[in-house]
């Protein structure tokens, strides 16, 4: 993988070379960790790296989230399970779960903390604040964010389901939002939209607005989230290439999987099968 290649390529590629739809959320929790790490937060790396070893071969992204992480004093690990990512699947993006969203000099630090320390290839914005919270990541060549539109948790309702009266068209928050990723916000050609796998009937609003954009769709698994449901809603694709690519997460289905000593071949058992329901269901959708 070169610098040059842009997060969308990353995307393509791993979809064609793993036939994966599937992301691996890794949300590390020592207090969740099998029996031999249990409790221990200096393992997170272990942990992760294993689960990662595991999967490579069939993800289309990983998925850290930041906070399991700097909760533990872990960031340090956090650089070194990126470096081993880069080594053990080179062709698989790292899409850091940070939800920053901050303007100015801030979302600046913010956006070199996620692309120069970490090296991630994407990242997670709140776009509350507007355009100016996501240009300065839009300045990294290449790199991607995913914006926070219509998400999986109950409270989404509270903002993201609201009209917008002076606003042609009356639109909800959630499809304004994808109006503007489908359209003026997309500078760079690399923003995306996180939607929620519980609600498939949105997911299917948002791609009438945004239908070429990626959609990074968690809640499948532990949440719920109907995979077969989430790829028919967001999945396109032409003369059997994708055209409106999608990046389905699982976290706590996959990471904990088994208690026991056997979690990292539980955890690849739990992808292969969530990747194979995937791949079906892509395939039903004109693959």
């Amino acid at each position: 993988m070169t610098q040059a290649t842009s997060f969308l390529d990353q995307l393509r590629t791993a979809e064609r070379e793993n036939q994966s739809l599937l992301c691996v959320g890794l949300d590390p929790e020592p207090s969740k960790f099998p029996a031999a790490y249990k409790g221990d937060a200096s393992r997170i790396f272990d942990f992760c790296a294993a689960i990662v070893d595991a999967t490579a071969d069939l993800v289309i992204a990983f998925k850290p989230q930041i906070a399991y992480f700097a909760a533990y004093r872990a960031e340090d690990q956090l650089e070194r399970l990126v470096a081993h990512m880069r080594k053990v699947a080179p062709h698989v993006p790292v899409i850091l779960d940070a939800k920053r969203g901050d303007i100015g000099s801030t979302a600046e630090q913010y956006a070199k903390e996620a692309f120069e320390r970490y090296g991630a290839d994407c990242v997670t914005l709140s776009p509350f604040m507007g355009f100016d919270s996501v240009q300065p990541y839009l300045k990294y060549h290449g790199k991607g964010a995913f914006l926070l539109c219509r998400t999986s948790n109950p409270g989404g309702d509270d903002l993201q389901n609201q009209h917008l009266a002076d606003v042609a068209g009356k639109p909800t928050l959630f499809e304004h939002i994808a109006s503007l990723v489908q359209g003026p916000w997309n500078t760079n050609g690399q923003l995306g939209l996180v939607v929620g796998a519980t609600y498939p009937a949105e997911i299917e609003r948002v791609r009438k607005v945004a239908p070429t954009v990626p959609l990074l769709i968690p809640g499948v698994g532990a949440q719920g989230g109907d995979a077969i449901a989430t790829v028919k809603a967001g999945y396109r694709a032409a003369n059997g290439q994708t055209t409106a690519p999608i990046v389905v997460n699982s976290s706590r289905a996959v990471l904990y999987a088994s208690a026991g000593d056997d979690f990292a071949q539980a955890a690849r058992a739990v992808a292969s099968a969530t990747r194979e329901q995937l791949r079906l269901a892509q395939m039903n959708a004109g693959a």
